[in-house]
């Protein structure tokens, strides 16, 4: 009979031993440079989170841009993946920053790709200014860079970008002092910075504002919604804002339409039902799947509820792409519902905290999974696995709301292997979805004293088992540690949105990039 007690030393030798502490105390592995920031180029959103504050983000961010082992390439790789795929707002504009020192030939070549609209510019100008990447002004290229986005942007598109404030549009107007082209584009400078200008030459679309803001037109013009919540408006008023309202729009303003009355007109509510179900402009949208269960959450009573459908048949067409993740023997997923995964998923931004939680993504992602992958399982845990009945069958609004309510508790990232190979389980493929901040199962908590993170003790008893399984460790908040150390048959991965689960079908099939994560956004085009 085989010695068990030899055996599983044998198993523990190729075990790494841990080399880091992470933020809540326990065990872990470092990530390479260029892996924690592709991370945080996923994650990041330079606000609090539960165990990292804003300014101890920015400074892991720069410090890993200025790693010898991180490029400037890879780095505009980073700004453009966080924002074409990652759909990220702050991170990509902090990188474009780090880019005006580090490679500015490399930021010319990005800018129009990562800044791509009113709200990034002024992201983007707002760092420069604030002497984060070591300048307090924009300097010669950035500047040029800036007025060039004011030249090949229309009238209409300048006007629709002027709202928002620290700096405003019209801020940045004064700083870089874009030439007008055109006579149109003159007095609407002139009109933004409230300086003279000729109101007769004004583009059309703020001529209908200005008649619009002053009554002299009941036409409701086609501008941001923004624009229009501070004036007086009637319930046509509002009934034409939402039939003309963009998807996400609609999306984000459905209690705001219900206390106005638009949803007393039927044929309205039947026109943002059909709107919110549109296959073409949830596409089109760039919607995380997460911003649809928000929604769908939140809505009040009065929105009807063939609109809640809507939200739940949208859920369904935004994740209806997910690759059936399950191969000949199965996949098990792992939502973490402990206390720190309740924490916003961007952060705590004061007047600005987005009301999504790490844990509701989480639960987003097993609900997913179970609805598009045969012979999936779901295994919430906390400090030990939570008992959860699911029916794959249900929504997956349905059972994320569920995953997502489950009792929390400490941290312990093993606990659903354990409990597989209690059961001596078999299976292809494990997800984790978790912030990674194990110490529940930490035998040096506290303090860095050498050994191995359980859960890679517990994933190599797991492959004793199954020699061919793949494990996916999902990170949803910017930490430069991991569970499970990265190599051939397991990948740490940043990130919520829904290019995740392109990435875990690659690995799963073979077919990702051998850098994994890291070749992700290496493989970017520049």
């Amino acid at each position: 009979m085989a010695n068990k007690t030899l055996f599983k030393s044998l198993i523990g030798r190729f075990v790494p031993a841990a080399d880091a502490v992470n933020e809540a105390g326990g065990l872990a592995y470092a990530l390479s440079p260029k892996a924690a920031l592709a991370q945080y180029a996923a994650t990041g959103c330079l606000n609090a989170t539960f165990y990292a504050s804003a300014d101890e983000q920015l400074k892991t961010i720069l410090d890993l841009c200025a790693h010898p082992e991180v490029e400037p390439e890879f780095i505009a790789r980073a700004a453009i993946f966080a924002r074409t795929q990652g759909h990220m707002k702050d991170m990509p504009a902090l990188l474009c920053a780090v880019l005006s020192q580090r490679g500015p030939g490399l930021l010319a070549e990005v800018f129009d790709r990562v800044i791509d609209d009113g709200r990034m510019l002024r992201n983007f100008v707002q760092i420069m200014r604030s002497g984060t990447v070591g300048r307090k002004s924009l300097g010669t290229l950035p500047k040029r860079l800036v007025q060039a986005w004011f030249d090949r942007s229309s009238d209409e598109r300048i006007f629709r970008a002027s709202v928002g404030n620290d700096p405003s549009l019209a801020d940045v107007i004064r700083m870089v002092h874009p030439r007008p082209a055109t006579a149109s584009r003159a007095a609407l400078y002139g009109y933004l910075i409230g300086q003279p200008h000729n109101a007769d030459e004004l583009p059309e679309l703020v001529k209908q504002y200005e008649a619009f803001k002053t009554g002299r037109s009941k036409a409701v013009p086609d501008v941001p919604f923004q624009m229009l919540t501070s004036l007086e408006l009637s319930a046509e008023d509002w009934k034409t804002i939402a039939s003309n309202a963009s998807w996400q729009m609609t999306r984000m303003n459905l209690n705001t339409f219900a206390r106005h009355g638009v949803f007393q007109d039927a044929d309205l509510a039947k026109l943002i039902a059909a709107r919110l179900r549109d296959r073409d402009a949830i596409g089109k949208a760039r919607v995380f799947p997460y911003q649809l269960m928000v929604a769908f959450s939140q809505v009040v009573a009065d929105v009807p509820a063939e609109v809640r459908d809507a939200l739940q048949d949208a859920m369904e067409i935004a994740t209806e792409n997910v690759a059936d993740l399950a191969g000949g023997r199965g996949v098990y997923v792992f939502p973490d519902v402990s206390g720190s995964m309740h924490s916003p998923i961007t952060g705590v931004r004061k007047g600005a905290t987005t009301a999504v939680r790490c844990v509701d993504v989480a639960a987003l992602v097993a609900a997913t999974v179970l609805r598009t992958s045969r012979r999936a399982e779901v295994l919430p845990f906390e400090s030990k696995v939570v008992n959860v009945s699911l029916n794959p069958r249900d929504s997956i609004m349905t059972n994320a709301r569920v995953l997502a309510s489950l009792p929390c508790g400490g941290t312990n990232c093993s606990a659903p292997l354990a409990e597989l190979n209690r059961r001596n389980a078999t299976g292809d493929l494990l997800i984790y979805v978790s912030d990674n901040e194990s110490w529940v199962d930490s035998p040096h908590y506290g303090r860095f004293g050498g050994g191995r993170t359980e859960t890679m003790n517990q994933w190599a008893t797991f492959k004793t088992r199954n020699p061919g399984a793949k494990l996916v460790c999902i990170d949803v908040q910017p930490y430069a540690t991991a569970q499970a150390v990265e190599r051939p048959d397991i990948l740490n991965i940043g990130g919520f949105g829904d290019r995740v689960f392109d990435v875990i079908a690659e690995f799963a099939t073979g077919t990702l990039n051998t850098r994994h994560w890291v070749g992700v956004i290496e493989a970017v085009a520049l």
